[in-house]
C-alpha cells in the first residue's frame, strides 16, 4: 500500500505531537477516559499542560462543558506535581467557527483547522516562534505516521538513556570517607579528654566572629557522644550514598560542606555562647538535596516523595523539637542550604538553566542573611 488517508484533523494533531515532543521536550500523559485528545506536559514549559484535541465542539453550551472538563483534568494534575498553578494551551481542531473559545483563567484556548493556521497563530508564535518551520507536513498518511513514530521512537530512547545515567548505581566512597573522618575525630576527642571539643572546633560565635572561621566546618566532624556519633553516622549511612549517586561526587562535596557550613551559620545567630557539633547540619543538607530531587522528578517519584523523604525530613525536624539540647537552628539552616545548594547546581542530565539561577540568586541571599545573623546581629 503506497498511501493512507489520514483525517485532516489526526494528521494536525500528529504534527503538533511531533513539534511539541521532539522539539520542545513535552511528554505524554495518561489520562484516564479520554478519547481523540493528547495531553502533553513539560514541568518548565511556557505552558505547564498542552492539549491538543480532535473531538468535535458544536455549540458554546459543548464548549463550556469542555473546559469543565480541562479545568478538572487540570486540578487532578497540579495536585499529582504538588503545583500551586498551571497553565495550559488548548488547541481545538474540529470546533465550529462560531463557538465563542475566549481563553479561561489560565486556559489559552486556540481553534485550528488547518495546518497552516498554527504558524498564524500570533498566540501560539509567540510562545513558540520556531513551530512553523518544525510541523510535519506530508501529504502521505503512510509517511506521516512514519516519520511521526520516528522521531518519537528516537526521542524517547534518548530519554531513557538519560534516565538510565542519573538512576544507575554508581560506586560510592565519599560517604564512607566522611564517616571514617567522624569516627577518627571521635576517637581523638576521648584520647585528649575533656574540654577538646572546642580545641577541636565546635562552633563558638565569639571564637566565629573573632576570625576562626574553621570552626563552621570543623564542628561537623565532632560528636558529643558515642550515641551522638552512630545516631548521625547511621543517617549519614542510609541517605548519604543516594545523594551522592545522584549528584555526582563533587557536588555531593560541596552540597554537604556549604550545608554543615549554613548550619553553624544559622547556630551560630541563634545560639550565641552555646558550642555546637555534629554532622546532623550537613546531613539535613543532603536530606534538602533529597527532596529537590524528589521534587524535580515528582512525575516518577512521587510515592517516593511523599512516603520516604518528605516524611523522614519532617520526623528529623519534631524529633530535633522535642528533645532537649538539640540544635534545631543548625538542621533547619543545613537543610534549606541543602535544597538551594542542589537547584542552584543543579543535577547531572539534568541541568536546568532557569532553576540554577533561581537556586544561585536564592542561596546568595540566604547566605548573606546568616552571615549577618553570624557577624552582625
Amino acid at each position: 500500500m503506497d498511501s493512507i488517508n489520514v483525517r485532516k484533523q489526526d494528521q494536525i494533531l500528529m504534527s503538533l505531537v511531533h513539534y511539541f515532543v521532539t522539539k520542545e521536550n513535552y511528554s505524554p500523559i495518561y489520562v484516564h477516559g479520554v478519547k481523540d485528545e493528547i495531553w502533553l506536559e513539560k514541568l518548565d514549559g511556557p505552558y505547564r499542560v498542552i492539549r491538543i484535541n480532535s473531538n468535535r465542539i458544536f455549540n458554546d453550551e459543548q464548549f463550556r462543558f469542555d473546559q469543565y472538563r480541562v479545568r478538572d483534568i487540570l486540578r487532578q494534575i497540579k495536585k499529582k506535581t504538588m503545583s500551586l498553578s498551571i497553565n495550559a494551551l488548548n488547541i481545538n481542531l474540529n470546533a465550529d467557527d462560531k463557538v465563542n473559545d475566549t481563553s479561561d483563567n489560565n486556559i489559552d484556548n486556540v481553534k485550528v483547522h488547518e495546518l497552516s493556521e498554527i504558524g498564524n497563530n500570533a498566540l501560539i508564535l509567540e510562545v513558540f516562534p520556531n513551530i512553523k518551520d518544525n510541523l510535519l507536513e506530508d501529504t502521505n498518511g503512510l509517511d506521516l505516521i512514519f516519520n511521526v513514530t520516528k522521531d518519537i521512537n528516537e526521542k524517547t530512547e534518548r530519554e531513557n538513556k538519560r534516565f538510565e545515567k542519573i538512576f544507575s548505581p554508581k560506586k560510592i566512597y565519599v560517604t564512607y570517607i566522611i564517616i571514617a573522618l567522624c569516627v577518627t575525630a571521635y576517637l581523638a576527642s576521648l584520647i585528649w579528654g575533656s574540654g577538646t571539643l572546642i580545641n577541636l572546633g565546635a562552633t563558638s560565635t565569639q571564637a566565629i566572629r573573632n576570625g576562626q572561621v574553621y570552626r563552621l566546618i570543623t564542628y561537623a566532624f565532632l560528636h558529643g557522644g558515642l550515641a551522638h556519633l552512630l545516631c548521625n553516622m547511621y543517617s549519614l549511612y542510609i541517605v548519604g550514598p543516594q545523594v551522592e549517586a545522584r549528584y555526582g561526587k563533587g557536588r555531593y562535596i560541596f552540597i554537604y560542606l556549604l550545608s554543615a557550613v549554613a548550619g553553624a551559620l544559622l547556630s551560630a545567630g541563634f545560639n550565641y555562647g552555646i558550642p555546637s557539633v555534629g554532622a546532623s547540619g550537613a546531613i539535613f543538607g543532603i536530606l534538602g538535596a533529597m527532596v529537590y530531587f524528589g521534587y524535580r522528578f515528582r512525575l516518577y517519584l512521587k510515592e517516593a516523595l511523599y512516603n520516604r523523604i518528605i516524611p523522614v525530613v519532617l520526623l528529623n525536624l519534631f524529633v530535633g523539637f522535642m528533645i532537649p539540647n538539640i540544635d534545631n537552628a543548625c538542621h533547619i539552616g543545613g537543610l534549606i542550604a541543602g535544597y538551594l545548594t542542589a537547584m542552584a547546581m543543579g543535577i547531572p542530565e539534568d541541568n536546568k538553566t532557569k532553576d540554577g539561577i533561581n537556586g544561585i540568586i536564592l542561596l546568595l541571599i540566604f547566605i548573606a542573611f546568616l552571615c549577618y545573623l553570624a557577624f552582625v546581629r
